[in-house]
């Protein structure tokens, strides 16, 4: 799975650049959200979570089919996403709402709104799925 950017308003889990500056927050329900697969999505969460202070985890769908998990990010993180094996799309607040029943058919949310921070920092997620990856690559070279 290579790297893509989207700016399908749908926001299709099955199919679908951070700065230090960027916000956490999702103004009006304008949210970005990063796609992986979801051996590699669960990894980044326990990472995440595991991790102190600042580096907490915000909202994450996962799809019904089990295949991938969605990461609420904040507004403008598609534009720089460059992250193998990832999808960033930008959603402009349409076809994804901030609220405990998840907008997107065919979804749930992993960690709902309201039971985690507003959105992920990018630079954050970036780098536990780096982390995940290579827990992963580790994992599997051991069999």
């Amino acid at each position: 799975m290579g790297t893509r950017h989207s700016a399908d308003p749908r926001m299709s889990l099955s199919s679908s650049a951070s700065s230090s500056s960027t916000s956490l927050s999702c103004p009006d329900a304008v949210c970005d959200v990063v796609t992986v697969p979801t051996r590699h999505g669960l990894e980044a969460v326990d990472i995440l979570r595991r991790g102190a202070g600042d580096e907490a985890v915000g909202p994450v769908l996962h799809d019904d089919d089990c295949g991938t998990l969605g990461f609420v990010v904040p507004p403008g993180t598609a534009a720089g996403w460059d992250v193998p094996g990832s999808t960033c799309t930008e959603t402009d607040g349409r076809g994804l709402r901030l609220s405990p029943e998840p907008s997107v058919e065919g979804s749930d949310w992993l960690l709902p709104p309201g039971e985690a921070d507003l959105a992920t920092d990018p630079a954050v997620l970036r780098a536990a799925l780096g982390e995940a990856a290579r827990l992963i690559e580790a994992a599997d070279n051991c069999r």
